[in-house]
């Protein structure tokens, strides 16, 4: 019984033995066959974007997919930010599959150096199939040539901080600014995003991409380099002042220059007519055109108005309590280049002057600067922010009266028979608006701004040199 047990365990394994080696025989006998068969293309079942790539040449499928892209090659992106907007079709930046890395990719299935691996994925992909997903490309650099006009508006470094006080008056100063750049890593999310809804389209994509940008923080901001509290731009006002004569322009740099830099104590009434000091033809100021007893005549410091009021209008976005301020006896065309009538405010020391209160518990530092070229003067206002907003309503113009007639006036200065106007007829007015500042959702300040303009005449200046 045991020479008949162990005789037909012997025959049992080696019949065992003889079909596995048989198989074996047989499976890599149909490997090598199948290999063959699939020597130039993709293995069966390889499935690439819902199509089935098995049995194609890889110069079919990359065929294949360059077909797909023409199709959606007149999709068009809009990439904008604020108003600067430049637009590319999917041609011109080449958006779409990838066909060669697909084609590498789907033919490069069970082709690998580990020949068990090969199997397993050949198996796979005959009996359930294997989806791979689609690789898609772009051309960043023709990207970065269409965007440039933009990038050169988005992108700007940041600004570092500058503070130097000498003798009670800032002397240098510069506020730190962050600065912005171009977002790429976000801006390649959002293109990589598009790819599936670009390429599936029926109909040719539109579609509108706001380019991301990052914040450049400044190495020194303006809190580092003092201790007064001036960190923050509080507000700014500005005013136009094309037009103006010579001596008009000089005395408008030379009086804003000489504000430019003045600090404002906590708690301190600001006097702009102290501020500025003695304006005559003994401290530079040079003769233009000032309004003096109803009549429009040559006088030093004619021009310094604009710069009262330019700050007045600072004042206003700013929320600071104003104590004093008077409007012009009439409507002055330089005001009204770049604001409806009544934001002016006129000074006339010692009598008529501009004030206003710094209430916000830290030092306010007072700022000018001019554009030559446009004529355009700025007041910035820094300090530190409490948070309160500014809310001035839209002037209303009322009781409005017709100019007189012309006036001519004898000049001595100018040739006989010379005919030169100074002035200009304005209509007379009373012009009024309110503001409202508020500060947690509560009114810190309501007040209203009245003026009551004069009709005016034009006035001509008349020649009687001989």
């Amino acid at each position: 019984m045991k020479k008949f047990s162990k005789k037909h365990l012997k025959t049992a394994f080696w019949f065992v033995v003889g079909i596995s080696f048989g198989l074996f025989l047989f499976s890599s006998f149909a490997f090598i066959i199948f290999q063959k068969k699939y020597a130039h293309s993709v293995y069966p079942k390889i499935i690439v974007d819902g199509i089935n790539l098995g049995g194609k040449s890889e110069e079919e499928v990359i065929d294949l997919f360059a077909k797909k892209n023409a199709q959606s090659q007149d999709a068009r992106f809009v990439f904008f930010y604020n108003d600067y907007i430049s637009t590319a079709s999917a041609k011109e930046i080449d958006y779409g599959f990838d066909e060669k890395l697909i084609a590498s990719q789907a033919i490069s299935v069970g082709r690998s150096s580990n020949l068990l691996s090969n199997i397993s994925l050949i198996i796979q992909s005959y009996s359930s199939g294997i989806i791979l997903p689609p690789a898609y490309r772009y051309d960043e650099p023709k990207i970065l040539t269409i965007l440039s006009p933009i990038i050169q508006e988005i992108n700007y470094a940041p600004v570092d901080a500058v503070f130097t006080f000498q003798n009670g008056k800032v002397t240098a100063f510069k506020h730190s600014e962050n600065g912005q750049v171009i977002d790429f890593s976000g801006l390649n999310s959002m293109l990589k995003s598009k790819f599936a809804k670009v390429t599936s389209a029926k109909k040719p994509e539109v579609l509108n991409i706001e380019i991301p940008v990052k914040t450049l923080k400044p190495k020194i901001t303006t809190e580092e380099v003092n201790n007064l509290g001036i960190k923050d731009l509080l507000a700014s006002g500005t005013s136009l002042f094309r037009g103006s004569i010579p001596g008009r322009i000089y005395n408008i740099n030379l009086a804003s220059e000489r504000l430019n830099g003045i600090l404002v104590k906590p708690g301190e009434t600001f006097s702009f007519n102290n501020a500025l000091g003695d304006v005559s033809a003994f401290t530079g100021y040079k003769q233009a055109y000032i309004i003096q007893n109803g009549r429009t005549v040559l006088g030093d410091g004619g021009g310094v108005c604009q710069v009262s009021t330019t700050l007045f209008r600072a004042l206003l976005d700013a929320g600071l309590p104003i104590t004093e301020r008077n409007a012009h006896a009439y409507r002055v065309s330089y005001y009204e280049q770049d604001s409806p009538p009544g934001l002016d405010a006129t000074v006339y020391s010692p009598t008529i002057d501009l004030k206003f209160k710094n209430d916000t518990g830290n030092y306010i530092l007072i700022q000018t600067s001019i554009d030559q070229k446009r004529q355009q003067l700025w007041f910035y206002l820094y300090g530190t922010s409490d948070g309160r907003k500014s809310v001035v309503e839209k002037p209303i113009i009322s009781s409005q009266t017709p100019p007189p007639e012309a006036l001519y006036q004898d000049d001595p200065t100018l040739p006989k028979d010379t005919i030169k106007q100074v002035d200009f007829a304005a209509w007379g007015a009373r012009v009024s608006f309110s503001r409202e500042v508020t500060r947690d959702g509560e009114v810190i300040i309501s007040d209203k701004f009245v003026s009551n303009f004069r009709p005016w005449q034009a006035v001509y200046l008349r020649g009687t040199m001989e």
